[in-house]
């Protein structure tokens, strides 16, 4: 399929690319001392003050769950600088036509570049939990809240790539892709800060709400239901105003 092809196309460009590289390894040396640092206040002080406590936070609920809340901060500042450039490059450099005019359609446009961007972010993704992987060596895990975190991420960075697709199909410029999908992201993120007025609205629209929920093992069908209509309705938006761009060309 077309879309497979367009996928795998814009999966090696990033990998051609020094900011793909320079990012997988800020964030996995970034994450790395945020784990090693969570790891080592659970051993020095989690567990001497809840030693002997039947409630005791165990190593997954402290440290494995705090490294997804931290990558899901650093790929919130991340994920535009990737997405900025699928839609918008191709308008300033004027090529978009050149897609318009292949036998291939819009979906399979949007489709094939939203994927390629989400393999990469999985990559990522799979590089993080090697990390609590790491902890076997010397102890046991929560598989089923590991789970929970891996499962939490994967829908988060697919939500932001959606976003930033769409954003990307509007802007001329990917600079300006990446500072309106940060911009974007960060109010998702934060919306439900403010305690008034349509509380309950704002908390359901906001991004850290359903990802907390899922992190602390809670995977129910609202917050499946959440990312999952997030994303679709960014990649029909993002089919509707290319297929509009095409009509006017």
């Amino acid at each position: 399929m077309m879309v497979f092809t367009i996928a795998g196309r814009e999966l090696r460009t990033m990998f051609l690319s020094p900011l793909a590289w320079a990012i997988l390894g800020v964030i996995q040396i970034i994450l790395a001392l945020l784990f090693l640092m969570l790891l080592d206040q659970y051993v020095n002080d989690i567990l001497p003050r809840f030693s002997g406590y039947e409630q005791m936070p165990g190593v997954t609920d402290f440290v494995v769950t705090g490294l997804f809340q931290n990558a899901g901060v650093i790929l919130l500042m991340v994920c535009p600088l990737l997405t900025m450039r699928l839609i918008s490059e191709e308008r300033r450099n004027r090529t978009l036509s050149l897609l318009f005019s292949a036998p291939i359609s819009i979906s399979e446009i949007v489709l094939g570049k939203y994927l390629g961007v989400l393999a990469f972010l999985l990559i990522m993704v799979g590089m993080i939990t090697l990390m609590p992987l790491s902890l076997l060596a010397g102890g046991g895990l929560d598989f089923g809240k590991l789970a929970a975190c891996v499962l939490a991420l994967c829908l988060l960075i697919a939500a932001f790539a959606a976003l930033g697709l769409f954003i990307s199909a509007l802007a001329n410029q990917p600079t300006v892709a990446a500072i309106s999908t940060f911009g974007a992201l960060l109010l998702l993120w934060i919306i439900n800060w403010s305690r008034s007025g349509a509380g309950g609205v704002l908390e359901y629209l906001s991004m850290l709400h359903h990802y907390d929920k899922l992190l602390s093992g809670l995977v129910t069908t609202e917050n499946l239901l959440y990312f999952c209509l997030f994303i679709l309705a960014f990649l029909v938006l993002s089919i509707h105003v290319l297929d509009n761009d095409r009509l006017q060309k």
